[in-house]
């Protein structure tokens, strides 16, 4: 059985293709002049990837990333794309957030988008900041609960969450206990009302929330705990829960995002960390001793092969664990930029 990650990048998409999990060939690269923060997969169609472009929509390649195509091109759709999700119960239902705040949803593989507007209805959506100059507020990720497809949430960047209980006919602005910076949304699989996400930090940084990077709700948003209260470093991005053993929770924090890193290396640090007890306690991993000073920004879980996990750094180095974490492994495997991983069996 041959494995395949599909690696989002800050110059297009790359398959990477290997037939042991260990060593690896870039069979492609596609779409090289955008950006795309995240790649999604068919479900059932290892061949089959959508790809989130920051600038020209979504694309959609049917070869394992050998060629793309734009299946709504001339008609109306999403433009700077920050995030895809394909619906649990429906595999040609696409949501795309974008760049600034909007949601769009395809109900076949993005040859038709409907924008919902609904996501402007509460009036702090327009009043959301945003410090950068080249950044705008914009939704980061889309999580859907696997066992209520209607129940969405949506993590705005320096803007908190918006929930809907309805198939995004209406949100619900989630914005007490966390970090205002959101960047990804997790659901426990077995149990989706444990809420998980990972945040940028600022509020915690300015001493506006109670947490650092990490936070858990048991009742599907209402209530939130800080987690990872060990570690000093107070910002995150990936997170990823173990569907076969899902208290097993992997994620990264870091003492700030990457523009930090470059503008002083000496006083960079981030640590790969894993929970075993569904959050309550975290453990430093040990993936080599320079991975401290570059982030692991995407995280595949192979829920295939128990205790294999990958993990892809922002400078472009990949790594992975036979046994759930207390080993890692660095790959024959480098992609410059890398943003978002995606893995599949074929």
């Amino acid at each position: 059985m041959e494995s395949i990650l599909y690696v989002g990048t800050d110059h297009g998409v790359a398959t990477a293709r290997s037939q042991d999990g260990r060593s690896w060939e870039v069979a492609s690269r596609g779409l090289e002049e955008w950006g795309v923060p995240e790649v999604a997969l068919i479900p059932g169609a290892p061949n089959q990837v959508l790809a989130g472009t920051r600038g020209d929509g979504v694309w959609f390649s049917e070869d394992f990333g050998k060629s793309w195509r734009k299946p709504n091109r001339g008609r109306h759709g999403p433009g700077k794309v920050r995030c895809l999700t394909i619906a649990p119960d429906n595999p040609r239902r696409v949501y795309a957030g974008c760049e600034p705040i909007d949601v769009f949803v395809s109900e076949d593989l993005g040859a038709n988008w409907a924008r919902l507007h609904s996501v402007w209805d509460d009036p702090f959506i327009s009043t959301i900041p945003y410090p950068g100059i080249v950044v705008e507020p914009h939704v980061r990720d889309i999580t859907i609960d696997p066992t209520h497809p209607d129940t969405i949430y949506a993590a705005l960047q320096v803007g908190f969450m918006l929930k809907s209980t309805d198939g995004g006919e209406t949100w619900r602005l989630l914005n007490k206990g966390f970090d205002c910076d959101v960047h990804t949304i997790v659901l426990d699989p077995s149990q989706p009302q444990r809420v998980l996400i990972a945040t940028g930090g600022g509020d915690s940084r300015s001493g506006r929330a109670p947490g650092k990077a990490l936070y858990l709700s048991e009742d599907g948003g209402e209530g939130w705990v800080p987690l990872a209260m060990n570690f000093e470093q107070t910002y995150s991005v990936p997170l990823a829960v173990d569907p076969q053993a899902p208290d097993t929770i992997y994620s990264a924090v870091a003492t700030g995002p990457r523009g930090s890193r470059l503008r002083d290396p000496s006083a960079y640090k981030s640590v790969t960390i894993r929970s075993q007890d569904g959050g309550k306690s975290w453990m430093p991993l040990d993936l080599g001793p320079q991975t401290s000073e570059d982030f692991p920004v995407a995280i595949a879980v192979d829920d295939e092969r128990p205790g294999r996990v990958y993990m892809g750094l922002q400078g472009g180095s990949f790594y992975c664990t036979e046994d759930s974490g207390d080993t890692w492994d660095q790959l024959d495997l480098k992609l410059d930029g890398v943003a978002n991983v995606k893995l599949v069996h074929a």
